[in-house]
């Protein structure tokens, strides 16, 4: 029994060794002053080559991409998040609808107005879907600050 335990053992481990969990989204999260109290949030997603990240409005089926910024009584939003990118639409026969995404990088772009002179801090989180042409992976949720304000 331990022989056979010890062989079944040395079978799974390469399988075990080679797991790894795909990330195949890395994020950016920054601010561009434009006046004394307007600043650009900007947030960057670099995607890895044969993935796609699904856009704010994707169509029917995944998760779009969605920010949601918290209450700061410093900050004013100003405006949608405009997403500066190549946008690919397709139909996916997968999803059976046609839908809107990016590859490579996107830039996800928020206009704030600060109040006052204070360094504040923007806080929030992103909730988005990556898929490739086999295999989407699950929704995932990344909570991002950004400090804005300030000399």
């Amino acid at each position: 029994m331990k022989k056979l335990l010890m062989m079944l053992s040395l079978f799974a481990l390469p399988l075990l060794v080679s797991a790894q969990i795909e990330n195949p989204v890395k994020w950016n999260f920054s601010s561009k002053k434009i006046n004394e109290t307007t600043y650009e949030l900007h947030m960057t997603a670099t995607i890895d080559a044969g993935w796609h990240l699904y856009a704010q409005e994707a169509g029917e089926g995944p998760v779009a991409t969605s920010f949601k910024i918290n209450k700061n009584p410093l900050i004013a939003t100003n405006g949608k998040i405009a997403e500066v990118g190549k946008l690919t639409k397709a139909f996916d026969k997968n999803f059976n609808s046609e839908l809107k995404y990016y590859a490579d990088k996107v830039d996800f772009v928020q206009t704030v107005s600060v109040k006052g002179k204070a360094q504040t801090k923007v806080k929030g989180s992103v909730e988005f879907m990556t898929c490739d042409d086999h295999q989407c992976l699950p929704p995932k949720e990344l909570e991002f600050t950004i400090a804005v304000g300030g000399k």
